[in-house]
């Protein structure tokens, strides 16, 4: 084990450093705005348009790398990230912002999609389970201490983004002085949305609603606590807590997940984060404990929404499919994240931050009613299923490469790249 993490350190650490800045950036950027009395309209579609890029770019950062490698296409990305960021210090206006951050977007998923091709390539069969979760826990753990340095800087001025920039070009240095050799290039596997969508719909639907919560949470989450009467670092305990009880707790829910039903594993779960949220919708007021308490609880349910809803897509799809699969479900989930902080934006403009938690029930209370057992056929249950949970660092910053190092996936079968029919022949049954 030691091995193996020496031998990527310098991409672990370069990823550790990437989702710190990104993690406290995202925080840091409701909290400004909202200082500035900007609306949260504002503050969603700035989440919004970042994660935009983010999904745009998962798509097209293969050409880049195909074109000029690895290396090179990690430091032109980094170097636009730190422009970006450096010129929102010079620039002020919003719609210069909101531009900003849909590139930014792109070029941080850039990055990501360099260090997880990286990986891929570079890992045997064997050890593809610890590297996926040594890189899941650097992409936990960054994101974590990225809330946490936030409380370094009680003032909300330009002194986090001067931060963030030093981290993405300190983000270089484990990259351009690694020894590793230069990783071959892939091709990323299309699309192939009618193919899936007739396999797995209900999948594609907790996907979808997993990263309108999410997408909602890294953006409004911040102005919820800040309204709620915290300072700066409490709003970023607040966000730790949450994302860390998610992180920590997938194990067991993991565990849980391959011996029961995976359906009324994720209805269990939404059915909870409807009641969670129903004490806070704006009638009651519960002291800072209480909300940490109340951060913890969602982080461990709604966090756990994606690699549940992967692992059920998986269940369902034959081996050779998988890795255009765990492409579309990285889309459907995208494109709810880029939704989910503009309409929490809308609701908390005009009702207040209460809102935000309403909009957690609502959304649950989606999947408590299309999620259920009895609709599940089985007609095109995979010959390994169930396939073995595989906890996901659920911050939207990874590509849909990720799923590559899932160790169930065998990439040398995988057919994604093939013509795809409704309907394919069964695959053939395990050894």
């Amino acid at each position: 084990m030691a091995k193996t993490i020496g031998a990527f350190f310098s991409l672990y650490l370069a990823t550790l450093i990437l989702l710190l800045s990104s993690g406290l950036f995202n925080t840091y950027l409701g909290l400004h705005l909202t200082e500035l009395s900007v609306s949260e309209v504002w503050v969603g579609a700035m989440i919004a348009s970042y994660y935009l890029g983010l999904v745009l770019g998962a798509r097209y950062a293969h050409r880049l790398i195909i074109q000029v490698g690895h290396i090179r296409t990690y430091a032109a990305c980094a170097a636009a990230v730190t422009i970006t960021v450096l010129v929102m210090v010079l620039n002020q206006d919003l719609w210069v912002w909101l531009g900003l951050r849909f590139i930014a977007g792109m070029a941080t998923v850039s990055l990501f999609v360099a260090i997880e091709s990286w990986l891929n390539e570079q890992t045997e069969n064997a050890s593809r389970g610890i590297v996926f979760a040594f890189y899941m826990i650097a992409t936990g753990l960054g994101t974590v201490l990225g809330q946490l340095v936030l409380g370094l800087f009680p003032e909300l001025n330009y002194g986090p983004l001067v931060f963030v920039a030093i981290c993405s070009v300190l983000s270089l240095m484990p990259i351009a002085l690694t020894r590793r050799r230069h990783p071959a290039l892939q091709v990323p596997a299309p699309l192939a949305w009618r193919y899936y969508l007739a396999r797995v719909p209900m999948s594609l639907t907790v996907l979808f609603v997993a990263g309108m919560l999410n997408g909602a949470f890294y953006g409004l989450a911040p102005v919820y606590g800040l309204q709620q009467g915290m300072d700066n670092r409490q709003v970023g305990v607040f966000i730790a807590v949450s994302i860390a009880a998610g992180l920590v707790c997938q194990w067991p829910l993991g565990w849980l997940a391959d011996r029961v039903s995976r359906v009324k594993l994720i209805r269990v779960g939404a059915l909870v984060l409807v009641l969670l949220g129903v004490p806070l919708w704006g009638w009651l007021h519960f002291p800072y404990p209480a909300l940490i308490a109340f951060a913890a609880v969602q982080g461990i349910v709604q966090f756990s929404l994606y690699p549940m809803g992967a692992a059920f897509a998986n269940d369902n799809v034959s081996p050779e499919r998988r890795v255009g699969l765990s492409a579309l479900l990285y889309m459907v989930y995208g494109v709810g994240a880029c939704i989910g902080p503009l309409l929490v934006g809308a609701l908390m403009r005009e009702w207040g931050s209460g809102l935000y938690f309403a909009f957690i029930s609502g959304c649950a209370a989606v999947l408590v009613v299309f999620i259920r057992e009895q609709r599940v056929t089985g007609d095109h249950l995979s010959a390994d299923a169930p396939t073995q949970f595989v906890p996901m660092a659920d911050t939207l910053q990874n590509s849909h490469v990720m799923a590559v190092l899932d160790p169930r996936v065998d990439i040398e079968r995988d057919v994604s790249h093939d013509p795809v029919a409704l309907q394919d022949p069964p695959a053939e049954p395990a050894p």
